[in-house]
């Protein structure tokens, strides 16, 4: 099929590119490269250097193209940076967006599917692992932006009849990942250490992610592509909270615990839990969680020794 991914030069989406190349399809990519790397894109696949803000110049791209498919990955992803200007993000993720999902409804593609976010849309919930039916509290204008296109595809889905399934991940880590800015812990971690460099834990280090593999949630992404006519909004996360401590630790352990545990001041506003039920995907698709935390540190930890 023809395929379009957003963002496919970053993080998740340059491996869900290789994913969908592999199975033969026809893939072009978008991509900004404002925190991607076209180093990344896969050769079999097509570029285009374009922002997403540019509506005309997307509407171009889709009318020549005519994708079938459109897995929305591109995003403004530092939460902390759509606290600082809030405007900012809103035209990344929300206006932005809008736009991609009512072109694919325009040009009648089949089926669309989102990357949301989990943690950054639930808030702190007394709930954990938290399922899709938790009231949506989110405490950023990342999150609320996630939520707001959620909402947006569930409008689409109902009056336009646009198959869409919306993917909430937990905190995606993997090779690949950019170590620079705020987003990535595991990233940010690796990158400082295999410098020499003695990373910062925020604050008592006892916040919680569920952290999820990248593997994992590319298989999340072929799942609901496979799955075509479900529309939804589906959990991604493995169901299991680790503390920053603990991730520390665990990656540590790969330098021969050469490094000691030092703590900064906490960030205002963290989030201080977070963990996703993955019960829901694991119904209606048969997704589970592959590759355990050990495992997915190992494998991350390698890609960067071999690429810093």
């Amino acid at each position: 099929m023809k395929i379009l991914v957003t963002g496919g030069a970053g993080f998740i989406g340059s491996h869900l590119v290789e994913a969908l190349v592999e199975k033969k399809h026809r893939v072009f990519v978008v991509d900004n490269l404002s925190s991607g790397f076209k180093k990344n894109v896969n050769p079999k696949a097509k570029f285009f250097r374009a922002d997403l803000t540019n509506h005309k110049k997307i509407e171009v791209i889709i009318k020549k193209e005519k994708p079938e498919i459109i897995f929305h990955l591109a995003a403004q992803i530092d939460v902390r940076k759509s606290v600082a200007d809030p405007v900012f993000d809103a035209r990344s993720n929300i206006l932005a967006s809008v736009n991609l999902v009512n072109l694919a409804h325009q040009y009648k593609v089949k089926k669309f599917i989102f990357s949301s976010t989990g943690g950054a849309i639930y808030g702190d919930t007394e709930s954990r692992p938290t399922g899709e039916k938790e009231p949506e509290w989110p405490l950023s204008p990342y999150g609320i932006a996630k939520l707001t296109i959620d909402k947006f595809l569930f409008y689409y889905h109902e009056v336009h009849g646009l198959n869409f399934v919306s993917l909430r991940y937990g905190n995606v880590y993997g090779p690949r990942q950019n170590p620079h800015g705020e987003a990535g812990v595991v990233a940010i971690f690796l990158n400082k250490m295999l410098n020499g460099d003695q990373p910062i834990i925020n604050g008592s280090g006892k916040q919680t992610r569920d952290y999820v593999y990248v593997g994992d949630v590319v298989n999340a992404n072929l799942l609901a592509f496979k799955n075509f006519k479900k529309s939804g909004i589906y959990n991604v996360g493995t169901g299991k909270e680790t503390d920053v401590n603990q991730l520390f630790r665990e990656i540590n352990r790969h330098f021969g615990k050469k490094f000691k545990e030092s703590h900064g001041p906490a960030k205002m506003g963290e989030q201080k839990t977070s963990c996703l039920s993955f019960a829901k995907i694991r119904k209606d698709f048969g997704w589970t969680p592959s590759v355990n935390f050990d495992t997915g540190i190992k494998k991350t930890f390698e890609w960067f020794r071999n690429n810093s």
